[in-house]
């Protein structure tokens, strides 16, 4: 047996010891002969047995490859970069790598340790080690190299620390580090250093209390560490600002290192305050809280307080004023300055009364800057102001220009359709390798390209499927028909197997049907009317049989079918009946209205499908369901004590009856249907584009279960608020579900999909703000998720549309029975406010006069009686 036959033999056993062995007592000749079979051997192998094998073949590979760059090279391998166990395959590697020359050991330690990039751990909890780390770091530590700069081996090597902890290292796990005094430096300036301090401070200071915070802050303290250089590592990276995760571990060291108030840098703890992030803000407020301030750093201070969005900080601000001496009154004036631009009364209120006690020690620079700041107060308050710093005028606001189509028309439109397939080596480039994600358009026009293909030279599509097919349902691969049955996507797949081999294609069908007979409505309509029009196109690739011609391939980004096109496509189909469902779906993808020329040209038609097409535009084609919304309560699906929960639903039913049983479901929705989950609801909005309130309703049931389960596919909302046809309480009442997502990612797109509405000028406010009410009564969507993205809303220009949505909102939810406002009623309050300012509002909402008179002081009262000034009041 040659070396390569045995390599492999040990490769595809899994034997890495024998392997190892067999390697080390190799010839020169024999390792040339390995290495030349490595790379072809790897390149016939699955993704799934590349994995199987990688450990054996990174042992082979750097065994005999010849140089350092080649091995560097050889490891990196996409297929070989994640061995099953880092820590065990860094041993082995090393081993192996022991008989080679120490300065060529050198520059592999060299090359790993700067090529390890981020991404590679595969989770900090994994005790089997870190792909590339292990290996680099076992290497550099044999050799003796410093590690060259490189932001990914600092952060390995923190895990690693952090592993070691949790596994119940001492304190000595850390001051015998070899790369301790190297790396401690670098951790404060490396880009993902923050994440594994974070992770083995939040879980090892939960059970034991060894994490790497407290050991830094513990070497320094016996001098291990410079402490010195640990403080001025933590201000360096306060001064990067960042994220709360990026900044908070570096917080902890600080507090852990107990600085002196000689050694607190207040200058550099100010600068970074007015945008600090919350954990870092945390820090500066309590740190310059024990150290006396010079005045002008005292009104840099507070002014940075002042700045801040957080109340909280807003009210230490007011807290250090309150204490200011008459040398800091022009910086404590300043502060309160952007303090009256408030929207919580009761700060406004301490501003104004703070600043009337410093008028006498303000400077006549100063007092016109609150003379400035004072206008936009309330009557009252302005009057006050000007009986202290002198006369103050009034501003009214401006209304805020309307939201108008132009560039927002293009930014939020769908993409336009890929061109069509026009010959079969177009179709082998569309199809792509192997299984992957295919979205509705590519579904349908790959569909329409393997009809139209195999009915004009069935032997050239063969040759253009065939490597899909082998890609897809070769090497003996079972796919399990329940998958099939369930998702469209997948399900195109076997339009390949049905031309390769029918009969398998055949049998694979028997099976989907039994499946489908189990449990025949499984998933929604929309579900079983996509899956089903697939496997009619299945179906007629297994006969044998062509058509010349699907009718229902879209036209228009929306899912609609041009009336032209489909006349057009009808008549090449001539006397050839069209597969069922296609034909309906082509009918329901028809646009509202169609020229009358089209209609015309339809009548002349003489087959039975053109016939039925002419009678279907002159008949308007289908009518709109009757779709009506309410609360209901029922089971919470993911409650095991039979908890309920309340919800806006929908119910529908046909406007005419005698629809096919298919169409007919899409248009009915009863109570029992509730509480559905779909995979393919991406597809929904291209079956129905001209009937929005139809696939919203349907949608609204899925976002009921899914939106607080935070697997809604919110995306859905984008394509159906452009479709055509009635956009009602169900459009709106999905929209607003989507509201209460928990990732603010999906709420923004319900912010869209609001803003689409509105450019398109068919945003029925009405419906929205009972949508909004009935939702937040029901405890469906809560507000605070919900008034951000109104807040967001405000702002990207849609200010009246929401100042009319919040407009029908609020009476209801300000008449809650039972007295106590809703949880966030205050900030939806202040989002009115803003929308209302802008929008030029003015008006009565009914029940804001009652709230604002509420003797209790409360946010809600003080927002309501805001709201109040700012739109008038009841005449």
């Amino acid at each position: 047996m040659n070396a390569w036959e045995q390599v492999r033999k040990c490769v595809e056993a899994g034997d890495d010891a024998g392997l190892a062995a067999h390697v080390g007592s190799l010839t020169g000749a024999d390792r040339r002969a390995v290495a030349e079979w490595l790379p072809r051997h790897l390149a016939g192998l699955s993704r799934g047995e590349a994995a199987d094998q990688a450990s054996g073949l990174r042992v082979a590979g750097a065994a005999c490859f010849s140089g350092a760059g080649q091995v560097a090279a050889w490891l990196d391998r996409r297929d070989l970069r994640l061995p099953r166990s880092p820590r065990d395959d860094a041993e082995r590697v090393a081993e192996v790598l022991r008989a080679r020359d120490e300065a060529w050991r050198r520059d592999l330690a060299h090359r790993l340790v700067t090529g390890l990039r981020p991404g590679d751990r595969r989770g900090w909890q994994n005790v089997d080690g870190q792909p590339g780390y292990d290996l680099a770091a076992r290497l550099a530590i044999e050799t003796g190299i410093e590690p060259p700069e490189n932001d990914a081996f600092v952060v390995g090597w923190l895990w690693d620390v952090c592993h070691r902890f949790w596994r119940g290292g001492r304190l000595d796990v850390l001051r015998d580090d070899p790369f301790l005094d190297v790396l401690t430096p670098r951790l404060f300036t490396a880009e993902g250093a923050a994440a594994p301090l974070i992770h083995d401070w939040k879980w090892n200071s939960a059970h034991n209390e060894n994490t790497a915070i407290s050991a830094l802050a513990d070497l320094a303290a016996e001098g291990r560490l410079d402490r010195r250089a640990l403080l001025d590592g933590c201000v360096a990276r306060f001064l990067t600002h960042g994220h709360d995760r990026d900044i908070e571990p570096f917080t902890l060291l600080w507090e852990r290192l107990r600085p002196e108030p000689a050694e607190v840098p207040v200058v550099e703890l100010i600068r970074v305050l007015p945008v600090a992030a919350n954990p870092l803000a945390l820090l500066a407020v309590g740190e310059l809280g024990r150290v006396p301030l010079e005045s002008g750093l005292f009104g840099e201070a507070v002014g940075a307080l002042a700045f801040r969005p957080e109340k909280k900080h807003v009210t230490t601000a007011l807290q250090w004023i309150a204490l200011a001496r008459p040398e800091e009154a022009d910086g404590a004036l300043a502060a309160l300055a952007v303090v009256f631009a408030q929207e919580t009364p009761s700060l406004r209120d301490r501003a104004v009364r703070l600043a009337l006690r410093l008028a006498p020690h303000a400077s006549p620079e100063t007092a016109g800057v609150i003379r400035a700041a004072a206008a936009g107060l309330p009557a009252e308050l302005r009057g006050q102001i000007a009986g202290a710093f002198g006369g103050v005028e009034a501003v009214e606001a401006e209304p805020s220009e309307v939201l108008t189509p132009g560039e927002l028309r293009v930014t939020l439109g769908l993409p336009p359709l890929p061109p069509e397939i026009g010959s079969p080596a177009e179709l082998t480039g569309r199809v792509g390798r192997g299984w992957r994600s295919y979205d509705p358009v590519e579904v349908e026009q790959i569909m329409a390209a393997l009809v139209a293909f195999t009915h004009v030279d069935r032997e050239a599509t063969l040759d253009a499927v065939w490597p899909w097919c082998e890609q897809v349902w070769g090497r003996d691969r079972y796919v399990d028909p329940s998958s099939l049955a369930r998702h469209v996507g997948v399900l195109l797949t076997q339009c390949a197997l049905a031309l390769v081999n029918p009969a398998e294609s055949a049998e694979l069908s028997g099976l989907i049907d039994e499946v489908v007979a189990r449990d025949p409505r499984h998933g929604t309509p929309f579900d079983r009317f996509t899956r089903d029009r697939v496997r009619e196109v299945i179906a007629l690739l297994e006969s044998g049989r062509t058509i010349p011609v699907l009718l229902a391939t879209p036209t228009e980004p929306t899912g609609h079918v041009a009336a032209a096109m489909l006349v057009d496509r009808v008549a090449r189909l001539g006397d050839a009946e069209p597969l069922p469902l296609d034909f309906w779906q082509a009918l329901l993808r028809l646009p509202r209205t169609a020229d009358p020329e089209v209609v015309a040209r339809a009548g002349r038609l003489t087959s039975s499908a053109g016939r039925r097409l002419a009678a279907w535009l002159r008949d308007g084609g289908l009518a709109d369901p009757e779709v009506s919304c309410a609360v209901a309560t029922t089971p919470d699906p993911d409650s095991y004590d039979d908890r309920e929960t309340s919800a806006v639903h929908a119910v529908m039913r046909p406007a005419v009856p005698g629809l096919p049983e298919p169409i007919a479901a899409l248009c009915t929705l009863e109570p029992e249907a509730w509480n559905r989950h779909s995979d393919e609801i991406r597809w929904w909005p291209t079956v129905l584009p001209s009937h929005r309130e139809v696939v919203a309703a349907h949608v609204l049931e899925c976002f009921v279960v899914g939106v607080p389960a935070g697997r809604a596919r919110v995306s859905v909302l984008r394509a159906l608020v452009q479709g055509g046809g009635p956009a009602g309480r169900a459009t709106a009442s999905a929209v607003t579900m989507a509201l209460g997502h928990k990732n603010p990612a999906q709420r923004d797109l319900a912010v869209e999909a609001i803003t689409i509405l509105a450019v398109r000028g068919e945003l029925a406010a009405a419906d929205f703000g009972w949508a909004l009410a009935q939702s937040v009564r029901s405890g469906a969507v809560p507000l605070k998720r919900a008034t951000p993205a109104l807040e967001e809303l405000v702002f990207s220009g849609a200010h009246r549309e929401t100042w009319a949505i919040l407009a029908e909102a609020l009476p209801p939810l300000l008449g809650r029975s039972g007295g106590r406002p809703v949880h966030g009623m205050a900030d939806l309050l202040g989002v009115a406010v803003k929308a209302a300012v802008l929008a030029g509002a003015r008006g009565e909402v009914p029940g804001l006069a009652e709230a604002a008179a509420r003797k209790a002081t409360s946010r809600v009262t003080d927002m309501a009686r805001v709201l109040l000034d700012t739109i008038g009041g009841p005449e």
